[in-house]
């Protein structure tokens, strides 16, 4: 199965604050969904709960949420208690990506299983007073290739990069 992170950071890798987005991105916001169409998301609760109700759960999107909470029900989503039981579930998935859409703490015990294939990280050129962090990650690792730029303009509030990151094969390093 191919597992992937999605994210958009400011220039110190914030994410949110208050589970809510840090800016207003059109661009990047069309690159998501195009993206993660049928697909699956995974993401915790609190993010799940940050998505206004009218767009949850994600269309088009097998929306799986994690919590720590055995009685929390998520309509029209997968519950799952922690990583591993999610990627037991689709351990047979061939056809579809996996993508982590966040929060904080997804992405860092994720990124602490080592399970990662590929990343699509915005990189907004602003700094907000984010309280949410994407983690500090060895790029070595990784070959980057820039998919769009964007300016600042009428719609955007600030220029964003947007990069795929693939892992590099143990013979690549």
């Amino acid at each position: 199965m191919n597992i992937a992170i999605i994210v958009a950071m400011d220039e110190k890798r914030g994410i949110g604050k208050d589970n809510g987005l840090l800016w207003h991105l059109p661009a990047d916001m069309k690159f998501f969904k195009e993206t993660t169409i049928d697909n699956i998301v995974v993401m915790g609760r609190k993010n799940f709960e940050s998505i206004p109700e009218k767009y949850r759960p994600l269309p088009r999107r097998e929306n799986v949420v994690l919590t720590k909470n055995k009685e929390y029900k998520a309509e029209g989503c997968l519950v799952f208690h922690s990583i591993q039981e999610v990627l037991k579930h689709y351990e047979n998935e061939e056809d579809r990506t996996m993508f982590i859409i966040g929060g904080g703490e997804i992405y860092k015990q994720v990124l602490k299983m080592d399970i990662v294939d590929e990343m699509y990280i915005t990189k907004v050129e602003k700094t907000y007073d984010a309280d949410t962090f994407f983690p500090e990650i060895n790029l070595r690792d990784w070959r980057r290739k820039k998919l769009e730029t964007y300016p600042e303009d009428k719609i955007h509030e600030a220029e964003f990069d947007i990069w795929k990151y693939e892992i590099l094969s143990e013979q690549d390093k």
